[in-house]
């Protein structure tokens, strides 16, 4: 029998397969085995966890599998298939994730100043934040944030709420052209949210830098699709994979109009400063001449005056020379300043940041400042279209406020939108924008709840999704009910069973048990200048019932079906004066 050449090299092919896989299956089994024997501990406790059950080497990987709603759907649904509250586990793959869900197990990972490493899944962020808060650890973490948290004290939150008002006006007229018709107000949301992070973080007007401004804005919110895609779609985790796809090219477009816009504005603002530094240090070397003249009296007066008609300097003339006012209870030169001007002096010779430091910080409140407050205030407003009669107990408050005029929102009126906050509250309970909070945790750790212990090298993810929803602390949980935080009944919950910002020493910039003002209340104010502004000129309608909104949630929680609602031009009420 004749055996032909083709059959020769198919049967040689046949058999170096057949070799690679007899190969293979023996090296796969010794490194699983070999990976059991060294995970010892870690097995032996994990198994004293409840969780659903796994195929070998894969875990729970394939249940990932599916558009994000459906992925969503499954897996809080079948977290409800154990004990409410107790610590439950998955397997990534080999790698173990454990949720927690009791305030009390949530206190004992977020109160730490060990357990702070952020989760394997937060490098999707290092080619745009570097290592600015959101990634960075240990000391370098400690210092930066200690140095940070000053500029959001409430004297410097108070000189924000005009460019929230211009902001907010403009966004609203944008959103009149749509007319009767339904839109995704996220959109619109996103696009506020980081102009006004524009001004207030890096004081860069987009009416001024129309092009570049806009630019900038695009790209933030691009970039956060990027992340949000490679959190969701498993494939595109592996550099080497996403390196030849559409979305690396995309990305390193978006990162250069990002990267170069925050050097631009931090280059000017630091030759603005080093030349303000130096006037201001001629001006007081001036002073000190005439204080030992006959004439120093008269001499100071026109120095005085001269000082203060040079606010662009940002300090008056009792604080150039170590006075205090009332203002400074507490707060200091430093604090008063606003967030890029306080790291640019911090920065200066590279003494406390570096200039990549600076922009890294920056890029960080960026990102951390847009993609929350977009997606809280879009879950707001659709549920103001889905309740009608809450969304007209707000109105009524604030037409008692504002007694139908058209001013600008002040500082006390914010305080006066008690019942807009506790609606506010509410939406960040049932919808909070950061539905998981992941730590990586190095040591073992005790859990009050049940005493079970968590082995060291293992990823903690907070489910803050379920938390608010537990039935002993928020009765009806899945009814939008804003007296949920009257007072009284705020007052006698656990400090961990509402984290829409999370909590603890790593929580939202300035957001600490000890910290006066925080990062939540710029955010807060925030949202209630933008939200009134809203609801003074229109009413929301949504076309879509609550149950029937589709959720999904990787890095923010958000509607797969997109956050649309229809606006209705509001008939101004007449007041009798």
């Amino acid at each position: 029998m004749v055996v032909s050449l083709e059959t020769v090299n198919m049967l040689r092919m046949l058999s170096s397969t057949t070799t690679f896989f007899y190969l293979l299956i023996p090296a796969i089994s010794l490194y699983y085995l070999y990976y059991r024997l060294s995970k010892r501990r870690m097995f032996e406790l994990l198994s004293k966890i409840e969780g659903p059950s796994g195929l070998p080497l894969l875990g729970n990987a394939l249940e990932f599998i599916g558009d994000p709603h459906t992925t969503f759907k499954i897996l809080y649904e079948r977290s409800f298939e154990f004990k409410f509250g107790e610590p439950l586990k998955l397997w990534i793959g080999p790698r173990p994730v454990i949720f927690l869900t009791d305030p009390r197990d949530i206190e004992v990972i977020l109160s730490s100043h060990v357990h702070i490493d952020k989760s394997p899944e937060y490098r999707f962020f290092q080619p745009w934040l570097g290592n600015g808060l959101l990634i960075s650890t240990g000391e370098k973490w400690r210092a930066h944030r200690k140095l940070i948290a000053p500029t959001f004290h409430l004297n410097v939150l108070k000189s924000f709420i005009n460019v929230f008002n211009k902001n907010s006006r403009a966004i609203v007229e944008r959103m009149r052209k749509e007319g009767p018709k339904d839109f995704d107000i996220h959109e619109y949301m996103g696009e506020a949210t980081v102009e006004i992070l524009l001004e207030t973080a890096m004081g860069v007007d987009k009416g001024t830098q129309n092009t570049e401004a806009g630019e900038y804005v695009t790209s933030v919110m691009k970039m956060c699709d990027i992340l949000h895609l490679r959190h969701r779609q498993v494939w595109f985790r592996p550099e080497i994979i996403f390196q030849f796809t559409k979305y690396a090219k995309a990305q390193e477009r978006f990162l250069n109009i990002i990267h170069g816009l925050t050097d631009k504005v931090l280059k000017v603002k630091k030759s603005e400063f080093l030349q303000k530094k130096k006037t201001m240090l001629e001006t007081e070397s001036e002073l000190e001449i005439f204080q030992k003249t006959e004439k120093a009296e008269v001499k100071l007066e026109e120095i005085k005056s001269k000082k203060l008609e040079e606010p662009s300097i940002g300090l008056s003339y009792g604080q150039s020379v170590g006075l205090k006012d009332d203002l400074d209870d507490d707060i200091g030169e430093k604090k008063r300043q606003a967030f890029l001007d306080l790291l640019i002096e911090s920065a200066e010779n590279g003494v406390v940041l570096t200039d990549k430091e600076v922009r890294e910080q920056v890029d960080t409140i960026m990102f951390e400042g847009h993609d929350t407050t977009a997606a809280g205030s879009s879950f707001f407003l659709c549920m103001m279209g889905v309740r009608p009669d809450i969304q007209e107990k707000v109105i009524e408050e604030l037409d008692s406020i504002f007694k139908g005029s058209d001013r600008l929102c002040t500082f006390q009126d914010t305080l006066e939108m008690k019942y807009l906050e506790r609606c506010l509250m509410e939406t960040l309970r049932m919808y909070p924008p950061v539905p998981m909070i992941a730590r990586q945790i190095k040591e073992e750790v005790k859990m009050p709840s049940t005493g079970a212990v968590l082995p060291s090298d293992c990823t903690i993810v907070i489910g803050t999704f379920k938390l608010h929803r537990n039935p002993e602390i928020y009765p009806n949980p899945d009814e939008f009910n804003p007296d949920n935080f009257l007072p009284e009944k705020s007052a006698n919950r656990h400090y961990y069973s509402y984290i829409p910002f999370s909590a603890g020493p790593r929580s939202c910039v300035a957001n600490s048990v000890s910290s006066p003002i925080t990062g939540r209340k710029y955010a807060v104010l925030k949202l209630k200048v933008l939200l009134s502004t809203i609801l003074r000129n229109f009413r929301v309608v949504s076309p879509k019932k609550q149950n029937e909104w589709q959720l999904q949630a990787d890095i923010i929680l958000k509607r797969t079906d997109g956050f649309r609602v229809r606006l209705e031009p509001r008939k101004k009420p007449k007041f009798v004066a």
